[in-house]
């Protein structure tokens, strides 16, 4: 590998592909490539070949796909499937076509059988049912870890590489109170809580599951590593986590110590839970030499510092919502 060779990051204005891109750019890649959807929609099979074929990439990490919290998941369930299925497909036949060296792709900890035993080893995929409530994203994401296996036994080497976070957050996250993830809800909430003087805010469920959160920066750092290390990969996927678990009532205190929110939390116990547990293995990964870097309440405060550097601005001590650019 060398830093000048074309590098492709699909999906650089999300959460993961501004972080994969910002680190390549760090790390002294001089010739990333991107484009906005309004650029290169990635499901439209004939502008993606299009792509390829002009630009010749030679490394991709596909980062674009739909992903959303636990409502939108269960309310746009074929959108979720055939979004993100077509984005795989096309992205992978157009990188076997046109020549590229390596590709790196993200599943999710959805994948998962529900109730699986913890913390959850790569083996532990399809040994039982997925949780309902994100079923059509998991399968496309199942079926990406599988094409990338297959790919590799077809074409030779480890030039796909499977790599599965378990729940990302960080700059650039998606903070819509009703499509995001969880750690983003929660600060958007906490955060409007606080601009509303409100006495208290109230949350999704009962505040008991368990999650592993690791920073978008810390994937990203994974990213270029496993891509560096492809040599020594094994056809398969890998867990990538940050190994601290809380529970979402700890992650809310948390996030309201770092917004400066006083209020009390409540819950809404009518509001489904999702999986009980989500804790990743990543002893396989970590054997390799990664390790992450940032602890959950440094990631929170950075997050947290990024949303008011584009959503809110301080105003005679009180923030104020500003509307998005």
């Amino acid at each position: 590998m060398r830093n000048d060779q074309k590098v492709f990051v699909a999906g650089h204005t999300g959460l993961l592909g501004s972080a994969v891109a910002g680190r390549l750019i760090h790390d002294g890649w001089g010739n990333v490539v991107t484009r906005a959807h309004k650029e290169l929609d990635l499901t439209r099979q004939a502008d993606v070949e299009e792509f390829f074929k002009r630009e010749r990439p030679e490394y991709v990490f596909l980062c674009a796909g739909l992903t959303g919290g636990i409502g939108v998941n269960k309310g746009f369930p074929a959108g979720f499937l055939h979004t993100n299925l077509a984005i795989q497909d096309n992205v992978f036949e157009a990188s076997v076509k046109h020549g590229v060296h390596s590709l790196v792709f993200y599943a999710s900890s959805c994948v998962y059988p529900k109730g699986c035993a913890q913390p959850m080893k790569e083996s532990d995929i399809l040994t039982g049912s997925m949780e309902e409530t994100s079923e059509a994203y998991a399968i496309a994401k199942l079926a990406g870890l599988k094409a990338c296996r297959a790919y590799n036994k077809q074409y030779g080497g480890n030039c796909f590489i499977a790599l599965l976070p378990n729940s990302m957050y960080g700059p650039h996250d998606n903070f819509d109170t009703e499509s995001s993830h969880v750690l983003a809800a929660l600060i958007r909430k906490i955060h409007d809580a606080k601009i509303r003087r409100s006495s208290a805010v109230r949350l999704w469920g009962s505040g008991n599951p368990l999650r592993e959160f690791v920073f978008s920066e810390d994937v990203a750092s994974a990213s270029v590593f496993a891509l560096e290390n492809a040599w020594r990969l094994d056809n398969d996927c890998y867990n990538v986590g940050s190994g601290q678990e809380a529970s979402i009532k700890e992650l809310a205190a948390k996030v309201a110590y770092a917004v400066g929110y006083k209020g009390e939390i409540e819950w809404d116990m009518h509001k489904p839970d999702g999986a009980a547990r989500k804790l990743l293995d990543c002893a396989r990964f970590n054997a390799l030499g990664w390790r992450p870097s940032v602890s959950l309440e440094e990631g929170i405060k950075r997050t947290y510092d990024w949303f008011l550097s584009v959503h809110g601005r301080k105003e005679d001590g009180c923030l104020q919502v500003q509307p998005q650019p």
